[in-house]
């Protein structure tokens, strides 16, 4: 096993180092980087996910246009650059590190991750990894109930379609699913939002945040109730497209393991349908759902959080990475997706180890990765 750990870490390098190349190559070919958003922004034109510019590390914009270029036709590859003088621009590009080659660029970026240093935001004057870590906690919480949730309504779901295969019960239940499966999680939450927050019909829950404006003075058991009451509307978008597929997965893994000689020997001496069914078919039945579990808390961490955080106004890592998309802050951008990625290598190896956890008969070993 320790081998096959080995060969799967060492396989993780060129992997991450190809997202990150493809991500970096696409980056240079899209319009509208920080030296456009700058542009923009003297010119009037910009267009901010937060309009939260100020501050960064580009300092006060409009005092750094040199007067003596303002009336200068230039020849500018930057779009809305003319008028501005070429001085300005060039500090800019040096700001920024656009003055090196690309390679040269791509090559500092790569040692620089390795050792975990992301630099700076562009436009926000905070290291980036400062900005991660206080975003966290919102994205982990969000995974984490999600997954719960999930995992608990799935299994005994999946259990009792299995139990009853063909039933009513087990037909009304899968068109259910299904539906569920189809909505989009987002188109979910605006529909959670208009009928349950304050929309054309109830207004029960929150709209938006994590906490209401008066937390500072709630008790302990009051910041409780608080935090979970405005989790209910975003949880439960994230919750409804993603219990169906592990449903199914019980109910088809219970289904195969009550069909195999086992059980039927065990029913034949006896044993009462409980116990066959949770002394028996539950372990084995479970060792795929199980060994999930770290895949399925990746998913609704990252795969939901975007639309999710930004429709709720969560200030998660899901918002600050569509935010650093929209105004072009590529240090974020390019954080983000590094640990994304880095993150989502490492769950996969850990699921499989899970596996071999759960039932010792798996061996990774022999197989080639």
């Amino acid at each position: 096993m320790s081998a096959y750990i080995v060969r799967r870490l060492l396989l993780m390098i060129p992997t991450i180092l190809g997202i990150l190349f493809v991500s970096f190559v696409i980056v240079q070919f899209a319009p509208g980087g920080p030296i456009e958003q700058i542009i923009a922004k003297l010119s009037g034109t910009e267009i901010s996910a937060t309009a939260r510019f100020g501050g960064g590390t580009g300092g006060d914009f409009s005092q750094q246009n040199a007067g003596g270029g303002a009336d200068q036709a230039i020849n500018s590859k930057y779009r809305g650059a003319q008028g501005l003088d070429p001085a300005f621009i060039k500090s800019l590009e040096v700001q920024f590190g656009f003055d090196k080659p690309w390679y040269e660029r791509f090559g500092k970026m790569v040692w620089d991750y390795s050792r975990f240093h992301f630099g700076t935001s562009y436009f926000r004057d905070v290291s980036v990894l400062q900005l991660i870590g206080e975003k966290m906690p919102v994205s982990i919480s969000l995974g984490l109930w999600t997954t719960l949730l999930t995992y608990f309504i799935s299994i005994p779901l999946g259990i009792r379609k299995a139990v009853q295969d063909g039933s009513r019960f087990d037909t009304w239940t899968s068109a259910v699913i299904i539906i569920g499966y189809a909505v989009p999680g987002f188109l979910f939450a605006v529909f959670l939002i208009v009928l349950f927050a304050g929309g054309t019909f109830f207004s029960i829950f929150p709209l938006r945040g994590l906490g209401s404006d008066n937390w500072e003075t709630l008790s302990l058991g009051g910041k409780v109730l608080d935090y979970l009451w405005h989790l209910v509307l975003p949880i439960s978008a994230m919750v409804i497209g993603g219990f169906a597929t592990t449903t199914l997965l019980t109910k088809n893994s219970f289904l195969d393991e009550i069909r195999k000689q086992y059980v039927v020997t065990a029913r034949a001496k006896g044993l009462a349908e409980r116990d066959v069914l949770y002394g028996h078919v539950f372990r084995n039945a479970m060792l795929i759902v199980i060994a999930g579990f770290p895949g399925a808390f990746i998913g609704a961490f990252f795969t939901g959080a975007l639309l999710i955080e930004t429709i709720f106004s969560l200030d998660g890592l899901g918002l600050l990475s569509y935010e650093a998309i929209v105004n072009r802050d590529y240090p974020i951008v390019f954080a983000t997706l590094y640990i994304f990625g880095l993150m989502g290598l490492v769950i996969s190896l850990i699921s499989d180890l899970t596996y071999t956890w759960v039932d010792p008969r798996i061996d990774f070993e022999s197989r080639e990765v």
